[in-house]
């Protein structure tokens, strides 16, 4: 006897049901886009964490060669007016270059916080699909302050005004390096006081107040 296929059996190639209607369901196209969309942003704050690094070390190199190249004039010349005038020209030169690495760094920052903030959105719609997964997330879900400090790993920072907010603010790559470009006029300023014939006291305040100018109008 042959047994007949029951009339509610499925057709293998119906294209409502299976795998296939799950894949082309709108729920998971939405989803498709937005893991797309969040991967591109991943990749987006990559290639800004690598221009941040090569601006960094694009400023020392400028700084290790200004400082190597008077170190060799000053053995030429003895301190004397050709040291001074290229001491000039080269740290002036290193002080252009820092300042505008700093201004990048805190453009690049900026756009970071952007994308932090593109990525929480996307967050906050896979939520809404999926409100259940809630307890598996670590970062935030809503673009707001909160939610981009949450993400970046600085909600237990107290107010802007605070101290401990100025600490960390230093421990940036912005902050690290605008003490370091600090540096550059405060030695600048003392070198051309001496140089002048000004007293030692003189020429360690002058340097001083160009060392704590620069962070100032930075700041």
């Amino acid at each position: 006897m042959t047994s007949e296929q029951p009339s509610h059996a499925l057709d293998p190639g119906d294209a409502s049901v299976g795998p296939q209607a799950e894949v082309d369901s709108p729920v998971a196209r939405q989803l498709q886009i937005l893991s797309t969309e969040h991967w591109s942003l991943l990749a987006t704050r990559s290639l800004i964490y690598t221009e941040s690094f090569s601006r960094v070390n694009m400023f020392f190199s400028v700084l290790s060669g200004a400082v190597i190249s008077l170190a060799l004039i000053a053995q030429a010349g003895r301190f004397g007016q050709t040291f001074l005038v290229a001491a000039v020209l080269l740290l002036s030169i290193v002080i252009f270059v820092g300042i505008a690495t700093i201004a990048r760094l805190m453009t690049v920052n900026g756009d970071d916080l952007r994308w932090v903030g593109g990525m929480n959105r996307l967050r906050h719609a896979y939520l809404e699909m999926h409100p259940e997964l809630e307890k598996y997330f670590v970062a935030g879900w809503n673009d707001d302050a909160r939610g981009i400090s949450m993400t970046m790993g600085l909600e237990h920072l107290p107010s802007p005004s605070s101290l401990v907010n100025l600490g960390h603010g230093f421990q940036t790559l912005p902050g690290m390096l605008s003490v370091i470009v600090a540096v550059v006029p405060g030695a600048l300023g003392a070198l051309v006081a001496v140089c002048l014939a000004a007293p030692i006291g003189t020429a360690v305040a002058i340097g001083a107040f160009a060392f704590l100018l620069l962070p100032a109008v930075l700041t």
